[in-house]
């Protein structure tokens, strides 16, 4: 498998991040880590190797990143200090991460990409999806929770929550909101299954498929049976069949 390893200082978050790179031809895929996991946990999974023939035909490439999920939502600390470095890694993905990797591709900086995670990753990726619409236009946000209210702990819900918390904003915005018609143009598949652990994640997704329709929101949630709990086979699993339907 070809792979690139790299790592970058960050303005905003005033760090080295490391991040590797696979495949040299397709749609760019941002591929984030369940919580507190690091770039190589997909690889280290075999998830890569799932999707090399994906990568073989030239129809996909792979960014994988770091988090710094220790020191935002595993963390108990100060939430707005939290959710502060929150939005300086969503800046740092945006504003460094997605054009340095777009480069290094041979794309232009205006190409857009597709985001997909698992566990809390699937939460980056949809709330990257949500927020950023205008880039990030495929996603497959898997076993993810989109009520974040739980991980604050001292009730100092600001801003930088909000604007973190999928079902935080969206039930908010305007069913004439610009965002709408491009999460219409856009394809997106929001996937949980009704095994073990997937309890949180499963009324997630009923919350978030009913503000879907209610804004008139065209986008895929779909239930995987009893076997599939909250774990990497059943990951494996929704790769290799939803990944295919995106590029």
């Amino acid at each position: 498998m070809d792979s690139r390893y790299y790592k970058e200082y960050s303005r905003y978050l005033d760090r080295d991040m490391e991040f590797k790179m696979y495949g040299n031809e397709g749609m760019l895929c941002l591929v984030i880590p369940c919580q507190d996991g690091r770039f190589f946990e997909w690889e280290d999974r075999g998830m890569y190797d799932l999707l090399q023939p994906l990568m073989d035909e030239g129809r996909i490439q792979f960014v994988s990143i770091d988090t710094i999920d220790k020191e935002t939502w595993s963390s108990y600390g100060p939430s707005s200090q939290r959710m502060s470095l929150q939005e300086n890694w969503i800046n740092y993905i945006i504003n460094e991460l997605i054009p340095s990797a777009l480069e290094k591709a041979g794309k232009s900086v205006d190409e857009p990409v597709m985001v997909m995670g698992a566990s809390m990753g699937g939460t980056h990726a949809a709330n990257l999806f949500l927020r950023f619409p205008q880039k990030f236009t495929r996603v497959l946000a898997m076993s993810a929770v989109y009520e974040l209210s739980g991980y604050i702990y001292d009730n100092d819900f600001d801003g930088n929550f909000y604007q973190n918390c999928p079902l935080a904003y969206l039930p908010n915005m305007s069913v004439e909101h610009e965002y709408i018609k491009l999460y219409n143009g856009n394809k997106g598949f929001f996937i949980v299954g009704k095994g073990a652990w997937e309890e949180q994640t499963g009324a997630d997704l009923v919350k978030l498929q009913d503000v879907f329709l209610r804004k008139g929101i065209d986008l895929n949630c779909y239930w995987w049976g009893p076997e599939t709990p909250h774990d990497w086979p059943s990951w494996e699993k929704q790769i290799q069949y939803y990944v295919p339907l995106l590029v």
